[in-house]
């Protein structure tokens, strides 16, 4: 299981780190971000064993009744909806001016290093809070959260530039890559277990 992270809102506040606050809510991911509460291990990986995907629905057993989460599931717990950019690995060439090196170098404090290994540590503060959002909460992954991969610096791009990202789509797509990977740690389980009370499973 993934350990599930927060954003602190008041903390950026604090931190004058208003720039970050202000594209976050142009995402509207602030209530996703803010998610906190008890997560159920064990439930979690029921609903991932059961997971599949029905149309834009996601579709699974717990406790031996059929769970279905449809937009307007996501709508109350999240505060998301389907508008915006689809991003997966496909898809990266359809925005022309991405070049992952480019992208890289134009979040970098000294924008004349060698790229090498595509690492958080060279970046400015905004980008690299941003990164670290984006590899710990957006798209957790288990390991290697200082190592950007290049659909990390697109979400980054889209991001810092204002372009609105389907998150619902995005999280979808990063359930099914955790499914996919025996070694990959089940992520959203705060999510999951919103999704379960809400539907009322616990």
């Amino acid at each position: 299981m993934n350990t599930p992270k927060v954003v602190s809102f008041t903390w950026m506040k604090q931190q004058k780190l208003d720039s970050v606050r202000g594209i976050l809510k142009d995402q509207r991911m602030k209530r996703f971000l803010k998610l906190t509460g008890n997560a159920y291990p064990n439930l979690v990986k029921v609903f991932y064993t059961n997971l599949h995907f029905d149309s834009d629905s996601l579709v699974s057993h717990v406790k031996g009744v059929e769970m279905v989460i449809t937009s307007d599931v996501w709508a109350v717990v999240t505060g998301l909806n389907s508008s915006g950019l689809r991003i997966n690995r496909e898809n990266l060439g359809l925005m022309e001016d991405f070049n992952k090196i480019q992208i890289y170098k134009g979040c970098l404090k000294n924008p004349h290093s060698k790229v090498r290994n595509f690492s958080v540590g060279g970046l400015k503060l905004d980008e690299r809070l941003v990164a670290f959002i984006v590899s710990w909460i957006l798209t957790p992954r288990g390991s290697n959260h200082s190592t950007l991969s290049e659909e990390d610096l697109l979400l980054i791009y889209c991001i810092m530039n204002k372009v609105k990202i389907n998150w619902i789509h995005t999280i979808k797509e990063h359930m099914q890559k955790a499914m996919r990977l025996c070694d990959f740690p089940y992520p959203y389980a705060i999510l999951i277990s919103k999704f379960l009370h809400y539907l009322k499973w616990i």
